[in-house]
């Protein structure tokens, strides 16, 4: 049987089955941008590969999956790192008119140029610690133009990088200034997502449900008119406070509900159900010097899948590692070597909706890779600062770093 590529010498974190589904001395091979085959040394001896690659005793992982990004944005938000610092808070910062709105103003004045020009290294870092998919959110335009500027660009750098962007619309990220919230969520639900959607420039619709954004009522009504144009549904939900904002999206069988410090059981419950994603940013959270952790064991109990991201914001996580998002999550949140490997990719796939294309190493899933150079799978969470990535394969091209 003729394939492309064949890897062989390799050991595979493969996340099918139970754990991270390791298998020793293997080998995998990819025909036409998707997996072939993966077995046990020697197992593809029918294959014809036109390309055969030794690897070495390396190790073959998906490629990582950042399922949380605000990755698109223009300006610097240090003066409010030094703010909080001397003790002022995330959410007095953001009634002072800093915070998102800040952030808006520079996103607003940079064209698509200069807009690109600030994110592409941002990107870049990412794509360098074995990113091979992230979705991109909108949310610092608060108007239609400025909101499909940043999708634009996010769709662009994804294709000029070499990286899959997930693209989802997160207008009711904050009351844009000089604005009412019931007017600006009347306007981002009767002419923003129908827009859109109607452009093709998002998957997935988002909102900042919280006692300083958006109540729960107005998310309802976001994720109606979501629903009405066939977009996706995710949240920032229970981040500050417990507004029940991931219940609410379960019930409407949103993709995922991110943050979840505050969850309750109810909301776990509702999750569960579901089957939304908890998605955990240990980055804002270490950021911010929160003491809430989420409810992990809970969460755990349930069967809630556990996916990690970077939360790559100008704000409250200005992080480009996901390997550092994994330590962090096992430090700060104690998440198993197990749980942040597969939150990096099996379950942000989940996330992103994506969970039957990429994720895990199996017959017939895309072929995004990354190849470590590494000893044990718990070296991509063990150390800090420590980049093992030997090469990224994005759709069975061989991407050397």
């Amino acid at each position: 049987m003729q394939c492309d590529t064949l890897w062989t010498n390799v050991h595979l974190i493969t996340l099918c089955g139970d754990g991270l589904g390791i298998l020793r001395d293997g080998e995998l091979a990819a025909h036409e941008g998707r997996i072939l085959h993966v077995g046990p040394a020697g197992s593809g001896a029918h294959l014809q590969p036109t390309r055969r690659i030794d690897g070495e005793g390396r190790w073959i992982s998906p490629g990582l999956i950042d399922c949380h990004t605000h990755l698109v944005y223009a300006g610097n938000r240090a003066n409010e790192f030094e703010q909080r610092l001397q003790g002022v808070s995330y959410a007095d910062i953001a009634r002072a008119g800093g915070g998102i709105v800040s952030t808006v103003r520079a996103t607003r004045a940079a064209d698509h140029q200069e807009l690109a020009r600030q994110s592409r290294p941002r990107l870049l870092a990412m794509r360098a610690e074995g990113i091979t998919t992230l979705e991109v959110k909108s949310g610092y335009g608060l108007t239609l133009d400025d909101e499909r500027k940043q999708l634009q660009v996010a769709r662009a750098l994804g294709e000029a990088c070499n990286v899959h962007v997930v693209p989802t619309f997160l207008g009711a990220h904050a009351v844009p200034p000089g604005r009412e919230a019931q007017e600006y969520i009347d306007e981002v639900c009767t002419v923003m997502i129908p827009a859109i959607a109607a452009e093709g420039l998002a998957e997935a619709v988002d909102i900042f449900c919280e006692n300083i954004a958006f109540s729960t009522a107005q998310a309802s009504q976001v994720f109606a008119a979501a629903e009405a144009h066939g977009l996706a549904i995710k949240i920032h939900a229970e981040q500050l406070s417990n507004q029940h904002g991931a219940e609410l999206a379960a019930r409407h069988g949103a993709l995922s509900a991110d943050h979840v410090e505050h969850l309750d059981a109810a909301g776990i419950a509702a999750m569960a159900e579901a089957g939304t994603v908890a998605v955990l940013l240990p980055g804002a959270f270490y950021f911010t010097r929160d003491t809430t952790l989420p409810p992990i064991a809970a969460l755990r109990a349930a069967g809630v899948p556990l996916a990690l991201a970077t939360d790559c914001n100008p704000g409250t996580s200005p992080l480009t590692s996901p390997l550092l998002a994994m330590n962090m999550g096992a430090t700060l949140f104690r998440l198993t070597v197990e749980e942040c490997i597969a939150g990096f990719t099996r379950h942000a796939a989940q996330a992103l909706g994506r969970g039957d294309r990429i994720g895990r190493l199996a017959v017939g899933m895309d072929c995004d890779l990354a190849i470590w150079d590494i000893d044990a799978p718990a070296d991509l969470v063990y150390r800090i600062g420590f980049n093992p990535l030997h090469a990224r394969v994005v759709r069975g091209q061989p991407d050397p770093v």
